[in-house]
């Protein structure tokens, strides 16, 4: 990299190590790219009015995904959250209780659900409860509350109660954003709270995320790594990615090759 770099050049070259690397460092990209701090800094920021990232106090983290609302999620990285389904549905074990939480990869483990097993599924999400029904063999409850037209489910003050009064086997939390230094994200203020419960209501907790909400944050903190008890992870996650979440203890379970 020379120093009359183009700053479209600069900020491509960016992104593709925000790509690989999960994050990057505006002292480590000057040096690497011979260029001021001041012009990766004004970089960042350029990719960040775009979108395209995240500037955080020295560096950038990749942008959050976007969260349209959930009927257009389903249609989206179908077959990725199919498999990834398939290796957290596999985690359960005969007769416990789960809370599923809402979202379209949880959608995707509620399909994925051995039935005749004495399951028993809590879910503040209709269209995953009905999906069970009509699967038959597991036994639905549904949590009650405001229901969120993006979301999908049911989330707020009634919700957040009905959770204060449950213990279950194993949570599956919807996975808005994680980051291997900041932990679970949410995007929803109220949902935020909610899956807080989820996490203290549940004696195991699996998150299942796909390769974009991989090293991202969101606008709402939800916890810390230490809550989750695996993370599934698409079988080409970045290899930068599963070494940060490994460092930090995490166990890790890629997904089979859709």
């Amino acid at each position: 990299m020379t120093p009359d770099t183009l700053p479209g050049e600069r900020q491509q070259t960016i992104l593709r190590l925000l790509r690989e690397q999960g994050r990057v460092f505006s002292a480590q990209l000057a040096v690497q790219m011979a260029v001021s701090e001041d012009s990766i800094r004004r970089d960042l920021r350029d990719l960040a009015s775009q979108g395209l990232c995240r500037k955080v106090h020295g560096g950038a983290l990749p942008a959050a995904p976007s969260f349209p609302p959930l009927p257009a999620r389903h249609a989206q990285q179908a077959a990725q959250k199919h498999a990834l389904a398939v290796a957290a549905a596999a985690q359960v074990r005969p007769g416990e209780c789960l809370l599923l939480d809402a979202g379209s990869t949880n959608s995707a483990i509620a399909a994925c659900l051995p039935v005749q097993q004495g399951l028993h599924v809590i879910t503040n999400a209709p269209d995953i409860a009905l999906a069970l029904l009509a699967r038959g063999g597991i036994e639905v409850s549904l949590i009650g509350g405001r229901l969120d037209a993006r979301a999908g489910a049911c989330i707020g003050a009634q919700a957040l109660e009905a959770v204060g009064g449950l213990r279950a086997d194993l949570c599956f939390i919807g996975t808005c954003a994680v980051d291997a230094d900041a932990g679970l994200w949410a995007i929803d203020g109220e949902e935020a709270p909610f899956k807080r419960a989820l996490l203290a209501a549940s004696n195991r907790c699996v998150a299942v995320a796909t390769n974009d909400k991989l090293g991202t944050q969101a606008a709402y903190r939800v916890g810390g790594l230490e809550q989750i008890d695996l993370l599934v992870i698409e079988h080409d996650a970045p290899d930068a990615q599963v070494q940060a979440f490994q460092q930090r203890g995490v166990d890790i379970l890629r997904a089979a090759q859709h």
